[in-house]
C-alpha cells in the first residue's frame, strides 16, 4: 500500500459530509474565522518572563525575537509557535506519540500502532534526562511559552481546524505542551530520512520474482569513475580509529545473486523461503501506515552548496540550501530570527532562519559568524532481521530467547480503546506483528537443519533495527550549531547531531567553507558473501550480524577550505571509500553534476557568483538524464509492419519535439515546455512497459534518479530480460520495440489530455501542485472544506533528479509530490544581503493573511530579503508585540 493510499484513508478523513458543509457554510466570514488569528501588536503578560522581549514582524508575519536571557527567548518562540501554528504542533504530537486516533477517531489507528510499536515517545522521554543541562532549561523555557499561549485558550481559540474537527471529535481538550513532545517529533524528521530501509525490504520482496540479474540492474552500482562524489581531498580518517570492515567493491557487480542468498552460517533460504517474503510483506504493510511527515523515497532529498571568497562576487563565502520534502498546507519550515539584545557568555544567542513548529531554535540558517545547510546524507541506519520464532521466544544461537513485551492502550475518539501487545527481540520491535490480518507473516515454515535447531511448526517474523530508537543527543546539536562561531565549533555540536545523519555544508565570516558528515552509522557486516552490509534482511539468530557499534565521528568525513574552491552536497556518494561503509544507496549525482557544472560556467574565465546567481541555479530545470534516452529514442523506427504512414507521421510529429531541445523543464507553453510534456510523458509509460509487469503493484517505478543510472545501463545492453513484456505470451519485445511503444502511448496519452497539437503542450498542464492540508485536506474531505485548508492549481517546472526538483511519482502521475520545502541564499560578506522564500507562509491560519503569502514567489523562484542586524530588521518591520512579565497565577 502507497503512503499516498494512507494518506486517503488517515486523510485524515473523519468528517460527515453533511454535518460539515453545513457548519462551514455558517462559520465562513463570521468571528469564529478570525478569533485563532495571532495578536501582532500592543502587550501581553507573560508569567515567568525576567524582561520584556519583542517581537518584530515584516511583511510576511515573519518574526524576530529579541531578549536579554536564553529563558525568555525560548518562551517567546514557543508562545509565537504556537500563536501561528498550534495546531500544526498538536498534530504532530499526536502522531509522534501514536495518538492520532485522539484526534480524529479510527482512521488514525494503523498509524498509531505503527509508532506505539517503535515506541518514538517513549524513546523521547528516555532522551529527556540525558541531554546537557542547558539544553533541558531551553526546551522547558520553550514548553512554558507554548503554555502560555495556550492558557485560558479553547481548541476553537487555538485554531479553525478544532472547529471542524468537533463535528465528529467531541469534548476535545488541549493538553499542556511538554519536552517530550519537542523531542518526538525530531524522531519523525529521523524517520523520514533515514536511508535504504525500503530497498532492503524491495530486494528481499523481488528475489523470488525475478532474476538475480534483474535485481542487479534495478539497483546499479554507483559509478565512482563517472559519477560525482562530494569526497573532500583534503579528508583522511583520524589515525587509530577503528574501521569498519566491510567487503563491498568500489562498483557492485552482481550485489549477491539472489539464488546464492547463503548467509555466513550455512543458512539458506532466509530471504527466499514463502513465509519470509509474507513477513517482508507484512512489514513493508506496517511502514506504509506511517504518514509521511516531512517526506520519503526516492527523490526526498536536498541540494546544498557553498563557494569560496575566491569564486563570490562579495568576497566571502555563499552558501545555498533547499531541502526537498513532501510538499504541504502549511508548509514544513517556520522562519524566525532569535536574538540575545546584547550577546554574551549568558546570552550568546543572535540567529536567523529555518525551524520546525513544535521544536525550539533554529534547524538551517546562520548566525552572526556562521552558516550552514543540510542535505540528507542517506547511510543504511536501519536493518530487519528475518526471526525464527517459538511462540514468545526467539532463537539465538543454539537458544532460545524470550521475547520482551507490552502492551499498549489506544484512545479512540468516539470508539472504544484499542490494545496491543509489542513484542520485540534483541534486535528491536517485531513489525511483522503490527496491522490486524497479517498474522500469516508468521506462517509455520520448515527450516533446513543448517538453520540452527529446527522445531515444529517454526514460526517467521522481521525484527527492525534502527538508530533512531536509541536516544541521543540531537536536540543539544542544534542549540551548539546556534551559537557556534567557527568551524571547530561547528564540528564539535555536530558531534551530538545522530539522526537522521545529515550533510552539513558551513560557511563564516572570515571567508572558511567545510562540510562534516556527523550520525549515527552502525557497524555491522554483511549477511551474504558478496553483498554490503544491510544490502538484504539478516538472520536474526545468528548473533554474528549484529550491530558492533558505531562507526567513530573522527572517521567520518570532513573538509575545510578544500582546494575546489566550492563544496556540492546534493545527496550523492560522499566518499569513494568503503571504510566508514556508509550506504549503497546513493543518489545517483544528476543534481550534483549540474551543480558542479553550473558553478564552473559561472566562474570559467575569472567570472563571480552572486546572491542572485546562486538563486538563479537553485532554479535550474535542466534534465541531465534526458540526452542519453532522447539519443536512443530517436534512433528507433516508430513504425512497424502495421502501422501506416499516417500513424507513424502521428507519433513523429511528438517525437520531433526532443529534436531541438534543450533538456529545460518550464512550465509553460513554450517549445521546451511542450518537449518537458512529452518527454517526460514518454519516460512514464517506458518506466511503466520495462517494469511494471515484473514488480509488485507497492513497488512500481517511480522514476527517480536510480531508475535513470538503471535504464541507462539497460540501454546499453538490450538483451536484458527486463526488455521483454512478460504480459505478451509467446512474443519478445526486445529494446527498440519498447522504446517505439512508449513514445505512440505517450502520444496517445496527451493527445487525449492536452490537445492533438503537441505545439500546444505545456509541462505546468501535467506537472502540478497541490498544497494539501494534512488533516483536511484528503479527497474524502468535502470540496468546500478542502478548498478552505488547502491551496492548489500550482503549474510546476522541474522535476526529479533536477536542480528544480519538483518531483513527481511515475507510478502515480504526473503531479508533484516532493518540491524544495524551501530555499535561502546566505552572503557571509554582508548578512542583510541574504536571501529567503518559505513554500507557504508564517501562519498555519487558513483566511489569515500570511497562510500563502510566500507561495507565488515561490513557484516563481523569487526570494525575498532575509534582514538579520537589528537595523534592518527593524526597518523591515511592519508590527511590533511585546511580551513583558508576569506573575504565575
Amino acid at each position: 500500500m502507497t503512503s499516498h493510499r494512507v494518506a486517503r484513508r488517515v486523510a485524515y478523513a473523519v468528517i460527515g459530509v453533511l454535518a460539515v458543509t453545513a457548519l462551514v457554510l455558517s462559520i465562513v466570514g463570521v468571528s469564529l474565522v478570525r478569533r485563532s488569528f495571532p495578536q501582532t501588536e500592543g502587550e501581553i503578560t507573560i508569567a515567568g518572563l525576567s524582561g520584556k522581549v519583542d517581537v518584530l514582524r515584516d511583511e510576511h508575519g515573519v518574526p524576530q525575537i529579541y531578549g536579554d536571557s536564553l529563558t525568555d527567548i525560548a518562551k517567546a518562540q514557543g508562545f509565537v509557535h504556537a500563536q501561528d501554528r498550534f495546531f500544526e504542533m498538536d498534530l504532530r504530537r499526536h502522531v509522534t506519540s501514536g495518538r492520532l486516533s485522539e484526534l480524529v477517531g479510527d482512521a488514525g489507528i494503523e498509524t498509531d500502532k505503527v509508532i506505539r510499536t517503535m515506541g518514538w515517545r517513549r524513546i523521547a522521554e528516555a532522551e529527556l534526562p540525558t541531554l546537557e543541562p542547558s539544553t533541558r532549561t531551553y526546551l522547558q523555557a520553550y514548553a512554558d511559552g507554548v503554555n502560555a499561549y495556550l492558557r485560558g485558550r479553547s481548541p476553537s481559540q487555538a485554531s479553525l481546524e478544532y472547529v471542524v474537527l468537533g463535528t465528529s471529535v467531541k469534548d476535545y481538550r488541549i493538553e499542556d505542551w511538554t519536552p517530550a513532545d519537542s523531542i518526538a517529533w525530531l524522531k519523525a524528521m529521523a524517520w523520514d530520512l533515514r536511508g535504504d530501509y525500503s530497498d532492503e525490504l524491495a530486494r528481499a520482496r523481488l528475489s523470488t520474482r525475478i532474476s538475480p540479474a534483474q535485481i542487479a540492474e534495478l539497483y546499479p552500482p554507483y559509478d565512482l569513475a563517472k559519477q560525482p562524489i562530494l569526497s573532500p581531498e583534503d579528508w583522511r580518517p583520524s589515525a587509530g580509529q577503528p574501521q569498519q570492515s566491510s567487503a563491498v567493491p568500489s562498483a557492485l557487480s552482481a550485489s549477491a545473486p539472489a539464488s546464492s542468498l547463503v548467509a555466513k552460517d550455512g543458512a539458506a533460504g532466509t530471504v527466499t523461503s514463502p513465509s519470509a517474503q509474507r513477513a517482508y510483506a507484512a512489514v513493508g504493510r506496517a511502514l506504509d501506515s506511517v504518514p509521511a511527515l516531512l517526506g520519503r523515497g526516492d527523490g526526498i532529498g536536498s541540494n546544498s552548496w557553498v563557494v569560496g571568497p575566491g569564486k563570490s562576487a562579495t568576497g566571502k563565502p555563499l552558501l545555498a540550501n533547499d531541502p526537498h520534502l513532501s510538499p504541504g498546507q502549511p508548509g514544513i519550515w517556520y522562519q524566525v530570527g532569535l536574538h540575545c539584545r546584547s550577546t554574551s557568555t549568558q546570552c550568546p544567542l543572535d540567529v536567523s532562519g529555518f525551524s520546525f513548529s513544535g521544536v525550539p531554535g533554529v534547524v538551517i540558517g546562520h548566525n552572526n559568524r556562521i552558516s550552514w545547510g543540510f542535505t540528507n546524507l542517506g547511510p543504511d541506519v536501519s536493518d530487519f532481521y528475518l526471526e525464527k520464532l517459538d511462540g514468545d521466544r526467539a532463537l539465538r544461537g543454539d537458544a532460545w530467547e524470550l521475547l520482551t513485551t507490552r502492551r499498549e492502550v489506544i484512545k479512540v475518539a468516539g470508539a472504544a480503546d484499542e490494545t496491543i501487545t509489542v513484542r520485540s527481540t534483541r534486535h528491536g520491535p517485531l513489525m511483522s506483528d503490527v496491522i490486524d490480518n497479517v498474522d500469516d507473516a508468521g506462517e509455520r515454515s520448515p527450516v533446513p537443519p543448517s538453520q540452527g535447531p529446527a522445531t515444529p511448526g517454526q514460526d517467521y517474523a522481521v525484527s527492525m533495527a534502527w538508530t533512531g530508537l536509541r536516544p541521543s543527543k540531537t536536540a543539544d546539536a542544534i542549540f551548539a550549531i546556534n551559537v557556534a562561531q567557527n568551524f571547530g565549533e561547528f564540528r564539535e555540536a555536530a558531534k551530538s547531531f545522530a539522526v537522521p545523519a545529515q550533510n552539513l555544508v558551513y560557511a563564516d565570516i572570515d571567508g572558511h567553507i567545510g562540510y562534516q558528515a556527523p550520525g549515527q552509522i552502525p557497524v555491522r557486516v554483511s549477511a551474504f558473501p558478496g553483498s554490503p552490509p544491510g544490502y538484504w534482511p539478516a538472520p536474526g539468530w545468528d548473533e554474528s550480524f549484529d550491530w558492533q557499534g558505531d562507526v567513530p565521528f573522527e572517521s567520518m568525513p570532513t573538509s575545510l577550505d578544500p582546494v575546489e574552491g566550492f563544496i556540492v552536497a546534493a545527496n550523492q556518494a560522499v566518499t569513494a571509500s568503503t571504510t566508514p561503509f556508509l550506504t549503497t544507496q546513493w543518489d545517483y549525482g544528476y543534481r550534483a553534476q549540474r551543480i558542479r557544472d553550473l558553478i564552473g560556467r559561472a566562474t570559467e574565465g575569472g567570472g563571480k557568483i552572486s546572491v542572485q546567481k546562486m538563486a538563479d541555479m537553485q532554479m535550474d530545470s535542466r534534465n541531465e538524464f534526458a540526452p542519453t534516452l532522447i539519443k536512443a529514442l530517436l534512433s528507433v523506427p516508430l513504425g512497424d509492419a502495421n502501422d501506416s504512414d499516417q500513424e507513424v507521421a502521428f507519433t513523429r510529429e511528438a517525437q520531433d519535439l526532443l529534436r531541438d531541445w534543450d533538456h529545460s523543464t518550464p512550465a509553460d507553453d513554450s517549445s521546451a515546455g511542450a518537449a518537458a510534456a512529452y518527454y517526460n510523458a514518454v519516460w512514464a509509460n517506458l518506466l511503466r512497459l520495462l517494469f511494471d509487469d515484473e514488480v509488485p503493484e507497492d513497488l512500481q517505478a517511480n522514476g527517480g534518479s536510480r531508475y535513470m543510472a538503471a535504464v541507462g545501463r539497460l540501454l546499453a545492453n538490450p538483451k536484458s530480460a527486463w526488455w521483454d513484456n512478460r504480459q505478451t505470451a509467446g512474443i519478445t519485445e526486445g529494446r527498440d520495440e519498447i522504446l517505439r511503444q512508449a513514445q505512440v502511448e505517450a502520444r496517445l496519452e496527451l493527445t487525449k489530455r492536452l490537445g492533438k497539437d503537441p505545439d500546444d503542450w505545456r509541462w505546468g498542464s501535467l506537472h502540478t501542485l497541490e498544497l494539501k492540508h494534512q488533516v483536511l485536506g484528503g479527497d474524502t474531505v468535502p470540496g468546500i472544506v478542502r478548498s478552505i485548508f488547502n491551496r492548489g492549481g500550482f503549474e510546476m517546472p522541474g522535476g526529479s533528479a533536477i536542480v528544480d526538483a519538483n518531483g513527481w511519482d511515475a507510478s502515480l502521475g504526473y503531479e508533484t509530490n516532493w518540491a524544495p520545502s524551501m530555499r535561502m541564499v546566505v552572503d557571509l560578506g554582508g548578512l542583510d544581503r541574504s536571501t529567503w522564500v518559505n513554500q507557504t507562509g508564517a501562519s498555519g491560519h487558513a483566511f489569515n493573511g500570511h497562510y500563502d503569502d510566500q507561495t507565488e514567489d515561490w513557484v516563481k523562484g523569487r526570494q525575498n530579503p532575509w534582514p538579520f542586524t537589528e537595523k534592518a530588521v527593524r526597518e523591515a518591520a511592519e508590527d511590533e508585540l511585546t511580551l513583558v512579565p508576569g506573575r504565575s497565577s
